[in-house]
């Protein structure tokens, strides 16, 4: 059990860590996503394609 909480919670950490680099990465194309609890879950449960499809929805909102 302890291990499943600390794989989840490594899991979180990274993911911030993830939208940060790419923040850092996309600032001068103008496309960010909001470090929020909902993007971090979101990576952290589906893994790199949810960075992807949030990146694509983001271009095709705004």
């Amino acid at each position: 059990m302890i291990k499943k909480c600390y794989s989840f919670f490594k899991r979180i950490v990274f993911s911030g860590f993830l939208i940060y680099g790419y923040n850092i990465l996309a600032a001068p194309l103008n496309v960010i996503i909001p470090i929020n609890i909902i993007t971090i879950l979101a990576i952290s449960m589906l893994g790199f394609p949810a960075l992807l499809s949030l990146i694509f929805i983001h271009i095709i909102v705004f």
